[in-house]
């Protein structure tokens, strides 16, 4: 369910727009602020989970999703829907936590622990990628206002399930909240994200800005001097320090940010340059998950065989090469090049999930399963909010910027010109009032402007994500059972390093 929120309006967006009366940067807000408030709270509230009862933070959550998909299914204003997505993150990020830090207590044993946590994170994908699919079929049935009502069924089985099925658990060793941390993290990466988000509308040298940008740096490093010298860090830095959390982390991130991003900016692509209905849009990014179907599946014998790192690496290299692939991309490239990007992103992205969040939780002390659970979450909801942010503020100012030269070079009228500042979207429904001859000309330069936006996004997000798979493979140790088997082979099956706990990773 939480995965399927994060994509689910994607290609409801035309009629969410009009039926609201939005304007882009709106239309942009109600996507991304249920990741946003998820992932700038999750770590806060995930501190606390582990003392306060992981199924009761399970419960609550999942009671807060109900009534904020509630609210947002009766929106009638662009800011009511804003509102009712940021609630909807505030309910996900108080359940979110709980459901790896139960995973983690109800399965001790390593390999049913990989397993469980395997299923978790293939679980978790493909409700995000097929979100479109899921998201397209009710547009189709209903209306984008079905995107909310969707939640409540999972909503209500998953609370009286979860009652009668989950044992009860806790840290037996509490430590008390870090209050003035979790809003310094909560401010500085909500104030960042916003700043990404509207850097397009308002110009990224704009004062606005750049004193956002500003404020969010002081506040995080703010955070990150708080936790170094409270007695009680909301996040100790030793944790951060471990470079399987750490490695692991910026992995989810990554990754998140790579298919949560291209994800968004495809639903534009299919829908605004291919002409696809929502359904026709969603059934058509089926790929992806076939692929992180296919890339899980390998992922458990490569972890079992070669540990954590090399899935890492691995997934991220091929996440990569999927950038090149869409790099290529031209208004007369059709579907097929479409769905092998998404075809490879979903390998690469399922070699890394699984991997990733084992590699996190597996460095983090027992007691803290929340918080550890907490990093895996908040990464991974950045990663997504940061992706479909910058990749979409990289099309929409790529995109505006060469459909208003084009026009101007026809002389265009004001009312077409205005149509090119919201969307690809809205330029259709703009140039149906022209003659046949400009109609054509208009929309064949629309989609010449998209698809050199989708080649410029696609360098900065094929360059990040080989980045991040150099630094793994510099960086990520190897799981310390694997470094106890060579030493034990050198020793002559002597057993265990001195000093070292499997799975802790210190």
């Amino acid at each position: 369910m939480l995965g399927m929120d994060l994509t689910v309006l994607n290609v409801a967006l035309p009629g969410l727009q009009h039926d609201l009366e939005a304007s882009s940067a709106e239309v942009q807000w109600i996507v991304d602020a249920y990741a946003l408030v998820l992932g700038g709270t999750v770590l806060a509230v995930g501190a606390f989970t582990d003392s306060w009862g992981r199924r009761r933070s399970f419960v609550c959550g999942m009671a807060v999703c109900a009534a904020a998909s509630v609210c947002g299914a009766f929106a009638a204003q662009p800011w009511q829907a804003v509102g009712a997505r940021c609630l909807l993150g505030a309910g996900a990020a108080l359940l979110m936590p709980a459901t790896l830090a139960v995973l983690h207590d109800l399965f001790p044993e390593p390999v049913l622990r990989r397993r469980a946590i395997a299923a978790w994170a293939a679980v978790g994908g493909l409700g995000g990628v097929c979100g479109p699919v899921i998201g397209g079929w009710l547009v189709e049935q209903s209306s984008w206002r079905a995107g909310f009502w969707v939640n409540l069924p999972p909503a209500v089985l998953a609370i009286g399930l979860a009652l009668v099925l989950v044992p009860e658990s806790r840290s037996p060793r509490p430590s008390a909240f870090d209050a003035p941390g979790a809003a310094l993290s909560i401010v500085g990466l909500t104030a960042l994200v916003w700043a990404v988000i509207e850097s397009p509308h308002r110009g990224w040298t704009s004062g606005w800005v750049v004193g956002v940008f500003a404020c969010s740096l002081v506040l995080l490093a703010a955070f990150l001097l708080r936790q170094s010298r409270a007695r009680a860090p909301m996040l100790p830095l030793s944790v951060l320090a471990a470079p399987r959390v750490s490695m692991g982390a910026g992995a989810l991130a990554v990754v998140a940010f790579a298919a949560f991003g291209s994800l968004f900016v495809l639903t534009l692509y299919l829908q605004g340059v291919l002409g696809y209905s929502p359904l026709e849009a969603g059934v058509r990014t089926l790929p992806l998950p076939a692929g992180l179907a296919v890339g899980a599946a390998v992922s458990l014998p490569l972890q079992a065989r070669r540990g954590q790192k090399t899935p890492i690496v691995l997934g991220l290299a091929v996440v990569s090469l999927s950038f090149v692939v869409l790099a290529g991309t031209s208004a007369g490239s059709g579907y097929g090049r479409c769905a092998l990007f998404q075809l490879v992103i979903g390998v690469g992205s399922g070699l890394v999930g699984a991997a990733a969040t084992e590699s996190v939780m597996a460095a983090v002390p027992e007691q803290k399963t929340g918080l550890g659970s907490a990093v895996n979450d908040a990464t991974r909801q950045i990663g997504s909010a940061l992706g479909v942010a910058v990749q979409g503020a990289i099309v929409t100012g790529v995109f505006t910027s060469r459909l208003h030269a084009s026009l101007d070079q026809h002389d265009a009228s004001g009312e077409l010109l205005a149509a090119a500042d919201l969307s690809m979207l809205a330029v259709p429904g703009a140039a149906a009032r022209l003659g046949p001859l400009a109609r054509e000309a208009t929309l064949a330069a629309a989609r010449e402007a998209f698809a050199d936006a989708l080649t410029v996004t696609a360098v900065v997000a094929g360059t990040v994500t080989l980045v991040m798979s150099v630094a793994a493979a510099r960086w990520l140790p190897r799981p310390v059972e694997h470094q106890h088997e060579d030493a034990s082979a050198r020793q002559g099956g002597g057993g265990e390093l001195p000093g070292c706990a499997v799975g802790v990773g210190r």
